[in-house]
């Protein structure tokens, strides 16, 4: 968005096309083509179109669960590893790595990372990850990042 939004900002101080994309870091058709779609639809056509197909389903709170969870002595490993969860969950690696940016886990850190004995750890893992991806209409937002979802 920030990035269509440079090129529609920049066109409005009246720079070319191929200033634009110089400047922005992309190609001539791509400034033309935000341009035409900004000047038919103003600023909420900058944002996404709809994508065909259903839409991608992740479990973020399986995998928040899965990470915290000590990985099976079998697999000799001290910690998981983006890979070696995304086999064990059946998902991509890129889909375990985005995750736990999103929440900031980092279990190769072994003296800030602990894994958890508690049984009821899934319920309340998941608990808890509902709250901050759909919190109460009345609840003070700051406490959840300032805003929703």
């Amino acid at each position: 968005m920030a990035q269509r939004a440079r090129i529609v900002l920049l066109a409005a101080d009246g720079l070319a096309n191929a200033e634009i994309a110089r400047r922005v870091g992309v190609s001539g058709p791509t400034v033309l083509a935000w341009r035409n779609r900004y000047d038919a639809g103003g600023i909420a056509a900058l944002g996404d179109l709809p994508r065909p197909g259903r839409p991608i389903e992740v479990d973020e709170a399986a995998i928040v669960v899965a990470t915290v969870t000590s990985p099976p002595v079998e697999l000799g490993v001290t910690h998981w590893s983006a890979r070696l969860l995304a086999d064990e969950l059946g998902v991509s690696f890129a889909t375990i790595a985005r995750v736990w940016r999103k929440w900031k886990l980092y279990p190769w850190r072994t003296e800030t990372f602990k894994f958890s004995t508690d049984p009821e750890l899934d319920p309340k893992v998941r608990d808890i990850v509902a709250l901050y991806m759909d919190p109460p209409e009345r609840v003070d937002r700051a406490r959840f990042g300032g805003h929703r979802g």
